[in-house]
């Protein structure tokens, strides 16, 4: 049986008595319409290993096999959805691979040949901290080349947002500082079974081959995360601890010390950073 050939999700989801888990973040997109479009998102797949996180009953990744994929890894943690996935691997032989377990907890690597592609519908417990883990790998540029992800919209916004607004915060700053990012797709909660009670984005992430401005990148998160996790305040109070003279370091960079961490562009943060990794080596 072909990818086309193979029955429409609710009859699957039918069959095999699966329901989301709100425990596991589940939230099943069931119009093949549109896993088709967001599969469309990441560009040309057949040349790539796509990695799927929380496939659930396979409406991506029907897709992403349809749209041409090398290799699909789907990684998954719900044991229901085993067989599910097993039907649509006997469609596209030698084209899927499914891994039962945890993506936090999974090495991944062993799977796939890089630059791979990350294309997902993430459970929504663990989106953030997923995300946060490939825009902070040991070394850049990472063995991914672009993440074509879905994320509550309030999420996704965060990802794009810009200094100004409520949004912008420590997750912009991270994935704009080595990547290019926009909101690709809006979507209602009316397109998932059961509806969340929120709307979704799906977020295109392209890794950059160097970051936009030199930093070093474990000092640059904890001044971000210094600066945002008391964003009401002036700089020079939530950052006093980061250096003795903090705010002789600010003005260096270009930043009234009577700032706040949202009014600060990506840049400024940049040479701050610069800035305290060149004073602690005094």
């Amino acid at each position: 049986m072909s990818i086309d050939a193979l029955p429409p999700l609710r009859e699957v989801i039918a069959k095999h008595g699966l329901s989301a888990k709100k425990q596991l973040g589940q939230n099943f997109l069931l119009d093949l319409n549109l896993t088709a479009k967001i599969a469309r998102q990441a560009g040309d797949l057949s040349s790539y290993d796509i990695l799927e996180v929380g496939p659930g009953p396979g409406g991506l990744t029907r897709a992403l096999l349809a749209e041409g994929a090398r290799k699909v890894v789907a990684v998954e943690r719900d044991a229901r959805c085993l067989p599910v996935l097993e039907e649509i691997s006997e469609s596209a032989p030698g084209r899927l691979h499914v891994i039962e377990g945890d993506a936090l907890a999974v090495d991944l690597r062993p799977h796939l040949t890089a630059p791979y592609k990350v294309v997902a519908n993430l459970p929504y417990n663990v989106g953030t901290e997923l995300l946060l883990r490939w825009l902070t790998p040991a070394s850049w540029p990472p063995d991914w080349q672009s993440l074509t992800l879905m994320f509550q919209r309030e999420v996704a916004e965060r990802i794009v947002a810009q200094p100004g607004s409520k949004a912008y915060g420590r997750l912009s700053i991270l994935a704009q500082w080595r990547c290019d990012v926009r909101i690709a797709l809006h979507l209602p909660p009316q397109a998932f079974t059961p509806p969340p009670k929120v709307s979704s984005a799906v977020v295109q992430v392209a890794r950059l081959d160097v970051p936009r401005y030199e930093a070093d990148a474990r000092i640059l998160s904890d001044v971000v995360a210094r600066a945002f996790n008391q964003r009401r305040k002036m700089l020079r109070a939530s950052l006093k601890g980061l250096l003795p003279e903090i705010e002789e370091a600010l003005i260096l960079a270009g930043i009234k010390p009577t700032q706040r961490a949202e009014e600060i562009g990506l840049e400024q943060f940049c040479a701050l950073a610069r800035i305290v990794a060149d004073q602690r080596k005094s």
